[in-house]
């Protein structure tokens, strides 16, 4: 029974070696579970994390309690980290001058700093004949290359205008003048990486145009609003949610509930989108805007699917349409449909629908028909106003704050590096919210006996019921318990075969492991010609029906481990901290049924290196060594190459390289032998 194993022997060692790997990379590539199988199990974790809604007996509690979500939500998320200095500035706006514009209203240019360093650009429509006190809208871009230019906002912005109102057009990052590489919103993964949360950005740059219209002279501050499309609509939401001064909001196409992101998970926007640790969802920033004036518009047949409004409606208007009950303000609640075209805009039909809805509310003349302006839209470069050349960018704010960071050295004193090391340990469980796991059932799928060499395939479901893929294997001739390694690899173990050969080689048991989102554990399906690796039949339809390149390629920069990384953070998990549990429950489980008296591990790449040190530095006694292929010297690294969030989602926890870096996990491993190759 052991003489293909023994032929081995007699062979050349190369021949020998690569005989063994070809047949140990033919066992890896053996499937354990689908995408959809990882998909589904994600989708129903999720799902029973999703914050429900409060249940307010009448309007002064809900005031109350609406008051303290406000306080908590700017407080500790989207201003976790912020210096209050830069929070709490006063706006710092520079008017640039009158642009040429059309008959019934100007337009001025103006340039204003974000934080220190940081400067962006706006537009101000005023009413020709500007007298006293006048309503004032906030109008915020989604993702449009040309930014304030694009047509369909100078259109409105101009209509705003001539109806007596100021519109404020305010760019977005990556857009217009800031559509720079280093502005890219991923890049807001580093921001959190940092200990500074990245819709703090956001959420500053937007707040600055409402501060500045509630400073101006000729704005009446009871009468403000805020409308955009899209990443827009998603501003509008948050600013209106979370700033009473809003009187009434306008969004259009752009944001929408957890729960619409679980069941379509065709996008869950920008890292923004999800700041970590929310602890509410866009339902109860929605609900948060009664009794104030707020029109939802949503299209029939949106071309990003998630926030389609039929099924967008149960969550963001039926379920929300009490709070506003409870104020006696139903009327002022509005939903609509858009047919025409029923894609992603804000085209004639939805402009309109806003021209009538702030001016009903904002008790100007009704005039819902769009004034035809189209001759009067400028060009990207004349609206130009200029940035300076040393202007920050996300990723270059990021790289500034990392830099700044000092981790320092464990104390000197054995005593005092004891404590420093329990205080260190604690707060790293807390950071990547770890939390202990066990093997529920190990789903045995496949094995082979054969050539020298015995496998067993698991699909191991842990007690969260969530999994990772795992392939035992051993050199038929080995002890039972022979000592046992569990091997890693950022690409999955399908690209192990010359790691797991070289140990079985040394008479060592093997279990591949890919933990979730990785590998044969990853939600992501193949890459399709329509541009897409989601696994949704509806979604992948629509795109190949489109032929949307657009589309296609924000689909393919949104990999499906990148959003559903980024809705676990908003709902108080860490995707690290679940892979990190899920390491050591395997581990556990491996001893338990394989044998071994010490287990090793072998990571191969950047992610597998920090999920390694994190495990063995809150678990020290479960690994006696770790050897590192490929890995960093440090999670500055991230910030230098720049490694990016979609290929890593799972490395850009918040707050962990403020408070850590890999020495000092290395420190807390011990007495785990760490080897660097």
């Amino acid at each position: 029974m052991r003489f293909p194993l023994l032929l081995l022997f007699f062979l050349p060692p190369t021949l020998a070696s690569v005989q063994n790997t070809e047949e140990v990379g033919a066992i890896l590539q053996l499937p354990v579970q689908s995408p959809e199988t990882v998909e589904f199990q994600l989708r129903q974790y999720l799902m029973e994390r999703v914050p429900p809604l409060p249940t307010p007996r009448n309007a002064q509690e809900w005031e109350t309690e609406a008051r303290e979500m406000r306080e908590r939500v700017l407080k500790d998320v989207i201003f976790h980290g912020w210096p209050p200095r830069w929070v709490e500035a006063e706006p710092k706006f520079e008017d640039l001058g009158i642009i040429a514009s059309g008959k019934g209203y100007r337009l001025r240019g103006l340039r204003y700093e974000i934080i220190p360093g940081f400067q962006t650009t706006a537009l101000l429509y005023e009413p020709e004949n500007l007298i006293g006190k006048v309503p004032a809208i906030v109008n915020v871009n989604g993702h449009t290359p040309v930014g304030n230019a694009t047509g369909y906002k100078q259109i409105r912005c101009i209509n705003y205008a001539l109806r007596g109102m100021l519109a404020l057009s305010l760019e977005w990052f990556n857009c217009g003048e800031l559509h720079l590489t280093g502005n890219d919103h991923w890049f807001g993964g580093h921001l959190n990486l940092a200990g500074v949360s990245s819709t703090g950005l956001f959420y500053l740059a937007m707040r600055k145009g409402l501060d500045y219209l509630e400073r101006h002279p000729h704005v009446d501050r009871d009468r403000l609003g805020v409308t955009g499309l899209s990443g827009g609509a998603w501003q509008t939401g948050v600013l209106s949610g979370l700033d009473e001064r809003v009187a009434a909001a306008a969004p259009v196409s752009g944001y929408f509930a957890f729960l619409s992101a679980i069941e379509r998970n065709a996008d869950v926007g920008d890292m923004e989108y999800n700041p970590p640790d929310l602890g509410i969802d866009y339902t109860h920033l929605t609900a948060l805007r009664a009794p104030r004036p707020t029109l939802l518009m949503f299209s029939a047949e949106d071309n990003y699917y998630v926030g389609r409004a039929v099924l967008t409606k149960p969550y963001l208007y039926d379920q929300i349409l009490p709070f506003f009950e409870l104020f006696a303000k139903k009327d002022v609640f509005e939903w609509h449909e858009n047919t025409d075209p029923g894609t992603h805009n804000y085209e004639l039909d939805n402009r309109q629908q806003s021209y009538r809805f702030f001016s009903r509310h904002f008790g100007l003349p009704v005039q819902a028909d769009e004034i035809p302006v189209e001759g009067e839209v400028k060009t990207a470069q004349e609206l130009k106003l200029g940035i300076p050349e040393d202007n920050l960018t996300i990723l270059a704010l990021a790289r500034k704050l990392a830099g700044e960071i000092e981790h320092g050295t464990p104390p000197g004193n054995l005593e005092e590096k004891r404590a420093w090391i329990g205080r260190k340990r604690q707060r790293l469980q807390e950071l990547v919210r770890y939390r202990s796991r066990s093997v529920k059932h190990p789903w045995g799928v496949a094995n082979t006996k054969r050539k020298g060499l015995e496998s067993v395939s698991y699909r191991l479901q842990f007690d969260n019921d969530l999994s990772a893929s795992a392939i035992w294997l051993k050199a038929i001739a080995s002890p039972p318990d022979a000592p046992a390694t569990i091997a890693l690899h950022d690409r999955g173990y399908s690209a192990a075969a010359s790691q797991v050969s070289g140990l079985l080689e040394q008479g060592r048991q093997v279990l591949a492991l890919d933990l979730i989102f990785t590998g044969n554990a990853a939600p992501e399906g193949p890459l399709r010609p329509e541009g897409s690796r989601a696994n949704d039949p509806a979604l992948n339809q629509l795109l190949e029906e489109s032929k949307n390149k657009s589309m296609a390629s924000w689909m393919v920069s949104r990999p499906p481990s990148a959003l559903y990384g980024q809705l676990l953070a908003p709902l108080g998990e860490r995707p690290l901290g679940i892979r990190t549990a899920q390491l050591v429950a395997a581990a556990r489980w491996l001893e338990e049924t394989a044998g071994p008296r010490q287990i090793r591990l072998e990571s191969s790449g950047i992610r597998s290196q920090v999920v390694a040190l994190i495990a063995a530095a809150l678990k020290p006694e479960l690994f006696s060594r770790i050897r590192i292929h490929q890995g960093m010297d440090s999670l500055s690294h991230l910030y230098a190459v720049p490694v990016t969030y979609q290929q890593a989602p799972g490395l850009f926890c918040r707050d962990l390289y403020k408070e850590f870096d890999l020495g000092q996990l290395e420190v807390l491993a011990q007495p785990t032998v760490i080897i660097h190759d």
